[in-house]
């Protein structure tokens, strides 16, 4: 298995792959390198067979307090767009499978714009979400003034990344940017068991699904519509199809071939 330097790779029940992030002394504030290390990994697990569905994590204090301003400090205009910069580490978009956030504590900054990136969001009651850059002299650079006002709306964004305003898991909750909130004791288990579920179904819808909903984000309506009509026409032509439809008028649970 590969050594990674600053995230843990674990595989806490059957199906379910998860990155946690490992910078506890810094509070998982996020690097290059640790953003280079989470999109390779996420490139391995989306190749496992045996993985359906996965989690990014932290630890109960942080998901992600920020980027690590320290590694910034100094950055040129040149130095962030002729190397291979930390933003440059936000882009999910090739991994199919799902993607669940499970968090707890601060996801600030950064850590906001990697919980967005993600497909679903558990998080803990104790979670704390929010875009500080303003106080920095800078903005959010992975996305966070284009996937949060998509989340809660232009009004509220404007708030938050303006005035540094930073969101509780009920509010967070409120305005539709996570799931659920669950007791800081269980929010991982929480996340895992909605991993499991993914996991057990068709592979091959689950990804047909994600990629039509992603597209909704992309697209007109009638342009997501006709991608969602592709989709659903293609999923007719899959083995699990035909073993779901089966299953459902035989009364039985179906077995899936991911195929």
């Amino acid at each position: 298995m590969t050594a990674y330097e600053f995230i843990l790779i674990e595989k806490p029940a059957p199906g379910v792959g998860v990155v946690r992030l490992n910078r506890p002394q810094a509070l998982n504030a996020l690097n290059a390198g640790l953003m280079r290390e989470v999109g390779a990994a996420l490139r391995t697990l989306d190749a496992d067979d045996s993985i359906g569905c996965m989690i990014i994590t932290g630890n109960d204090k942080a998901f992600a307090a920020g980027a690590d301003i320290k590694e910034m400090f100094g950055t040129t205009y040149v130095d962030m767009f002729m190397k291979s910069s930390l933003v440059s580490g936000f882009d999910f978009a090739p991994i199919g499978k799902p993607i669940i956030a499970a968090v707890s504590g601060f996801a600030l900054g950064g850590g906001c714009e990697m919980a967005m990136l993600c497909d679903m969001i558990v998080a803990s009651e104790t979670a704390v979400f929010g875009q500080p850059e303003i106080n920095l002299g800078i903005l959010p650079g992975g996305g966070g003034t284009q996937r949060l006002t998509r989340a809660v709306g232009k009004a509220l964004a404007m708030e938050i990344m303006l005035t540094d305003r930073r969101l509780t898991a009920d509010e967070a909750l409120r305005y539709g940017l996570v799931n659920r909130v669950v007791a800081i004791e269980s929010y991982f288990d929480e996340a895992v068991a909605l991993a499991q579920k993914v996991a057990g179904l068709s592979q091959v819808a689950i990804r047909l699904t994600k990629d039509a909903i992603n597209k909704a984000y992309e697209a007109t309506l009638h342009e997501g519509l006709e991608f969602e009509k592709r989709n659903f026409y293609l999923a007719f032509g899959t083995e699990d199809k035909a073993e779901g439809m089966q299953a459902f008028i035989e009364k039985r649970k179906a077995q899936w071939k991911h195929r």
